[in-house]
């Protein structure tokens, strides 16, 4: 596995998202209300728009413009419009470094 540090955990909200580029790739890196951090892609599969806008609950993430949801550990889509899954990486915390791999993704989106 090759982690790259994205974000430092103090730059993220107690609960949300923020958006990064690794290697040109947008990527949202999500805390939850538990603390838990994820990374996923930052596309909604719907709709083209930034998921780091959209609403944390739980273990999903909320696109802002119609409302799909997505599972932050599985990718799967939880509520309509999207169907299709986004991708979600590995992170660990060192510190107050948020690293991530995306070189080994945990799911990755699905063509249809």
């Amino acid at each position: 596995m090759s982690f790259e540090p994205v974000v430092k955990l103090s730059e993220l909200p107690d609960v949300g998202a923020v958006l990064v580029r690794v290697d040109g790739r947008p990527i949202s890196i999500v805390r939850t209300e538990d603390g838990e951090i994820h990374a996923i892609d930052d596309v909604c599969t719907h709709a083209n728009v930034s998921l780091s806008e959209g609403e944390v609950e739980d273990d999903t993430i909320e696109c802002w413009l119609h409302g799909s949801r997505f599972d932050l550990i599985s990718g799967e889509p939880t509520g309509l419009p999207a169907t299709v899954p986004i991708g979600v990486y590995p992170v660990h915390v060192e510190g107050d470094d948020v690293l991530i791999d995306v070189t080994a993704p945990l799911s990755t989106v699905k063509e249809h």
